[in-house]
């Protein structure tokens, strides 16, 4: 199978280098070409455009900050579209909108390509390694035929319905981490003004009911200092952004969500939109007058689980193949 994948950042870059570790066929483009160098020296090829990759693979993917950036890479004149024909797929990877997922699904239809959403959730530590999760929205024939590249890219994964399936789930579940993040916040920094230790509320957490994999993963790198998971806060405005237009659509009277977008807007304004996400603890370090921090947690976060080949999560069914 040859494989295009367009959008070589944080995430993007890693799920690509487990194509290429596997052994794909990889066509690879960037708006910073300095971003696709590692892969032309390990001997991927360079897409010339959106156009001219879609017209030469087999399965072509995205993974853009935003819905405008695959919008535009999509619909340009040279774009993805144009160079689409009958039997190609197209795997929309961003975080996206389930709405324009589905229209531009629509639009890969009527070329006689495939698209699907399968957005990520796990971190980039796990993309890395070819161990995060992938939600997969598809008719049940295209996700066969692109499971073998999936397989590669992620560990467990999901089929989880129609295109536009993913895009809901995927932001359903940033929004829970976000809660989660605000929430590990107070909590460490009502846990010091109390008069505990930062690294032992580590510890206590962990092993409480109150764990989860926010906590194992953002609250190191808090206590740090780095406060490096290698997502901004714009991309959390975008994605609690995005999770307040389906609820919307659902009629859903959310009242957790909107207070959550307004702490991140706050800190996009006090730290600035590239700021890391988990930095939203200094609002209440700033007010508390107070640094939570200490010493043996990680910079950043790695992986240690061994790569392991991909297999399908059947709901309701086994865990593992």
């Amino acid at each position: 199978m040859k494989v295009g994948f367009i959008g070589l950042g944080n995430i993007g870059g890693k799920l690509a280098g487990s194509l290429q570790r596997n052994g794909f066929d990889l066509t690879v483009r960037d708006l910073d070409r300095k971003a696709a160098e590692p892969f032309l020296d390990r001997g991927a090829k360079w897409g010339d455009s959106p156009k001219a990759m879609a017209h030469s693979v087999d399965l072509i993917i995205t993974c853009l900050p935003s819905p405008a950036a695959s919008a535009a890479v999509m619909e340009a004149d040279d774009g993805i579209l144009a160079g689409l024909s009958d039997g190609k797929i197209w795997a929309e990877m961003s975080t996206t909108d389930e709405a324009e997922v589905k229209r531009l699904g629509a639009l890969v239809e009527a070329k006689g390509a495939e698209p699907i959403d399968c957005p990520v959730s796990g971190g980039c530590h796990r993309a890395a390694t070819g161990n995060i999760a992938i939600l997969a929205g598809c008719e049940r024939a295209t996700f066969e035929r692109a499971l073998p590249a999936i397989k590669a890219m992620g560990r467990r994964i999901l089929h989880v319905g129609p295109l536009g399936a993913a895009s809901v789930l995927k932001v359903v579940t940033n929004y829970l981490a976000t809660a989660n993040l605000v929430s590990l916040c107070e909590a460490m920094v009502t846990a010091k003004m109390a008069g505990m230790d930062p690294a032992t509320t580590y510890e206590a957490i962990k092993i409480s009911s109150g764990n989860s994999f926010v906590h194992e993963t953002e609250s190191q790198v808090i206590l740090n200092g780095s406060r490096d998971i290698s997502f901004t806060m714009d991309l959390v405005v975008k994605d609690m952004s995005l999770f307040s237009a389906v609820a919307q659509r659902a009629n859903v009277p959310l009242e957790i969500a909107p207070v959550l977008l307004e702490i991140f807007k706050d800190g996009e304004t006090r730290y600035g939109s590239r700021e890391w996400s988990p930095n939203i603890i200094k609002r209440l370090e700033e007010a508390c007058n107070v640094d939570i921090l200490a010493a043996g947690f990680p910079e950043a976060m790695t992986d240690d689980e061994p790569e392991v080949e991909g297999y399908e999560v059947v709901v309701g069914g086994a865990e593992h193949p």
